[in-house]
This record gives structure tokens, sequence and C-alpha cells, in this order.
């Protein structure tokens, strides 16, 4: 097992923490993290996009004028593409554009993508999250004091309203339940911050 720094929200090292390696030391799997991060935006697209082909479009029945003898391009229906308010040539459609993945390799994809970030130092545990009045300017303080100046990913063990108000506005840093953290999160951002408890509550259930 790994010793990995426990900091306060001053940026002080206040202790040590032993990470599982079967949580935070397995091997680093890109593909199945793609996998992962294509599955869950594929899940998120709506698919209800619709135009309407020639064969939709409502008239255009009848052949606008004679087929020779008019000095014009021949056309047998008003509502071909080529014509105004015709319909359109290969028309997007309704469709489901959801993915699957099973349950063990989703584990195995935010596993690996949590290990990826101890190995490269990206990876940041501190012994409590708390802010006393709710306020941008106290997370603000907490980013300078752990020198964060890239997009950060705070995951909580507990549902603190003050902390997820006082981040809200902070363009480079996301709050996150700890139930609810995917690999398509963690990649996202470049650092990860957890919280002690966090850390050893996630140990529990995926060691």
């Amino acid at each position: 097992m790994a010793a990995i720094k426990v900091l306060n929200m001053s940026g002080s090292e206040v202790g040590t923490i032993e990470l599982n390696d079967n949580v935070f030391g397995v091997e680093y799997r890109e593909s199945l993290i793609h996998q992962a991060v294509v599955t869950r935006l594929a899940n998120e697209r709506q698919g209800t996009k619709s135009t309407l082909t020639r064969s939709e479009v409502r008239g255009g029945g009848i052949k606008p004028w004679r087929q020779k003898g008019t000095g014009r391009a021949r056309q047998g229906s008003i509502r071909a593409p080529q014509w105004i308010k015709g319909g359109v040539v290969f028309a997007p459609k309704s469709r489901d554009f959801s993915k699957k993945m099973n349950a063990a390799a989703k584990k195995a994809a935010l596993l690996s993508a949590l290990s990826k970030k101890v190995a490269d130092g990206e990876f940041i545990v501190v012994d409590e999250l708390k802010v006393a009045q709710g306020k941008t300017k106290e997370m603000v303080a907490f980013q300078k004091a752990l020198g964060l100046t890239k997009t950060a990913l705070v995951v909580m063990d507990n549902d603190d309203v003050n902390v997820i108000r006082a981040a809200a506005n902070l363009p480079k840093m996301e709050t996150l339940p700890l139930a609810q953290l995917s690999t398509y999160e963690v990649v996202k951002n470049h650092t990860v911050i957890m919280t002690k408890a966090g850390v050893e509550k996630f140990q529990e259930v995926n060691a």
C-alpha cells in the first residue's frame, strides 16, 4: 500500500493515509476508460432531432410544369430537395444513441482513471471540507492554498450545502457526491480532491 499526504484546507500537511493498491494502484487501461467516457457522453444525447424528407413534406403532388417545351429544367415536384420548402436529403431522424457498459467494466475504468491520477500526483486528500458561510471567497482561498490553477473535482462524502454553494461560481472547480463519481468526471478534470473519510469509504466499497 502506498501512503499519501493528508492536507487541511490551508494546504498544510496534517497526516498520511494508506491507499489500497486494489483501488488506487490498478493497471492503467486507456481503452476501458475511453469506452466509459464515450458511453457516458452517448447516454446524454437526446436524439430528438428530426426533419422531413421529400416524401413527408406536404404538397407537391402535381408536376409543376410539363416535361418538355418550356425551356426550363424538368421538375417532378415542388417538394423535391432543390426547391424552397422542399424535403431534406438524408434527413436526420430521431434515434437512440444510448450505449451499455457492464458494471464490472465501469468499476474497472473508474479505478484505472483514479489510479492514474494518483500516479501522476493529481490526487489530493484533505482531512475535511468545511466552509463557514458558503461564500465563494472561501473556496477561492482553498484553491490558492492548494495551488490549484487548473480544473479540479471536489468529491464530497456528504452533501454539505455550503461547500456546493461556495464552489458554484468557480469555473475551474466542480463538486460531486461520492456516490455519483464516474470515470468521465475524473478524466474531465485535472485534479481530483477527496476527503479522508471519502477515501476510506470508497476503499471499503471497492476493495
